[in-house]
């Protein structure tokens, strides 16, 4: 069973009451930028990490 316009609108109004219009989107953007840095963290998970005792015994081969 979908909830009802009247059920969606009375969440909106508690939500709003309870943090207020200020905090919202405070809350929003702390959201998009943790989802932003989630995003960042999997992508240099793929790549090979190189530390710098690897790159010294690199040098040091030839």
């Amino acid at each position: 069973m979908a909830p009802s316009i009247w059920q969606i609108l009375i969440v909106i109004v508690l939500v709003m009451l309870l943090f207020g219009g200020r905090r919202i989107p405070q809350i929003m953007e702390d959201l998009a930028k943790g989802i932003q840095s989630f995003k960042k963290g999997m992508k240099d998970g793929d790549t090979p990490q190189v530390t710098k005792k690897d790159t010294a015994e690199e040098k040091k081969e030839p």
